[in-house]
């Protein structure tokens, strides 16, 4: 019987295994989410939608029955959210379908839960970032749509399912389909040009985190959930090494050991530089460390080699993250 494990001994009792459901599977913290936690136990159902691969099921998010009927015939203990339009500029130009997967999909999701954990991945950028660092209980006020559109998905997740743990988190990078899927390894084409200089942001603090450390903490938080089922409410995670996006592109040159000097720090923003930023949202993540659910993040330049080594001129046939 699905869902089941059955031993060798026929006394034994048979355990339900653990079952979690992750969204957005096919995305760049989606895959960490469900590598985590198939690689330790768990019975993991990814689900995608535009770039579903055979191993994930394809959902569309806004159809009530199809959400309704993978939650029904999987029966998850815990949801793990993580389906979104996370580029903020694409979120100033595609506003409808933006606000459709950032907000709508929360309210379905949201309803269909029930009485099953749910995790749900929000973003540093609900706060302005006048005011770091920023506790699990400052008040939210997001500079651009992309930070109002999941605030607005945290209050329908929060008020549907009272139960549920919001989980948010800075800018992110890890394995990677190709350099342009996150905003830390999109640096990477910058940092490998080295005879022609490029001019890269040193305003806006930012504190790069791995996205293999976020999904242990959201199977941490899971593993919790079912033993304690008073976790819910907000909480922070972040790497904490601070640096802006200049010193990020550095900092990736000598992980792998390029020259640096045609990188050029950028201290002004240029008019019209798209959706406007939060100068330093830094997040203060103490309520997860106190219960003891944080993980020691990864130190920058042993994540970025990992996440970018395939991407060096002589690894480039094995440039795929679904191998």
């Amino acid at each position: 019987m699905p869902g089941f494990n059955y031993g060798d001994d026929q006394d034994e009792v048979y355990t339900p295994y653990r079952r979690v459901l992750v969204t957005g599977a096919t995305g760049l913290l989606g895959r960490a989410v469900y590598k985590e936690f198939k690689n330790n136990d768990w019975d993991a159902l990814g689900c995608g939608y535009n770039r579903a691969r055979p191993c994930f099921l394809k959902c569309n998010l806004l159809d009530e029955d199809a959400v309704r009927g993978v939650i029904q015939g999987f029966q998850p203990h815990v949801i793990v959210h993580c389906a979104a339009e996370r580029r903020p500029d694409v979120v100033e130009r595609h506003t409808e379908a933006a606000m459709n997967l950032n907000v709508h999909a929360c309210t379905t999701l949201a309803k269909e839960a029930g009485g099953i954990f749910l995790i749900y991945i929000s973003t540093d950028y609900v706060f302005d970032g006048r005011n770091p660092p920023y506790g699990e209980n400052d008040a939210p006020n997001p500079l651009n749509l992309y930070g109002k559109s999941k605030l607005e998905g945290e209050r329908e997740i929060l008020r549907h399912c009272p139960g549920a743990a919001i989980l948010r988190v800075p800018i992110l990078f890890g394995e990677v389909e190709k350099a342009e899927e996150s905003a830390v390894t999109v640096l990477w084409d910058r940092v490998q040009e080295g005879a022609e200089s490029c001019t890269i942001d040193h305003c806006q603090q930012r504190f790069p985190t791995y996205t293999n450390d976020v999904a242990r903490v959201c199977r941490n938080m899971a593993e919790r959930a079912l033993q304690d089922p008073s976790l819910r409410g907000i909480f922070h995670y972040s790497a904490k090494e601070q640096m802006t996006k200049y010193e990020i592109a550095c900092a990736i040159a000598d992980a792998f050991n390029l020259p640096s000097s045609h990188l050029i720090p950028m201290t002004e923003q240029p008019a019209g530089a798209g959706a406007q930023r939060p100068q330093n949202a830094q997040l203060e993540c103490s309520r997860l460390e106190l219960l003891g659910l944080s993980v020691e993040s990864t130190p920058f330049k042993t994540a970025i080699r990992d996440s970018l080594w395939p991407f060096q001129h002589d690894k480039r046939w094995r440039q795929t993250v679904f191998h």
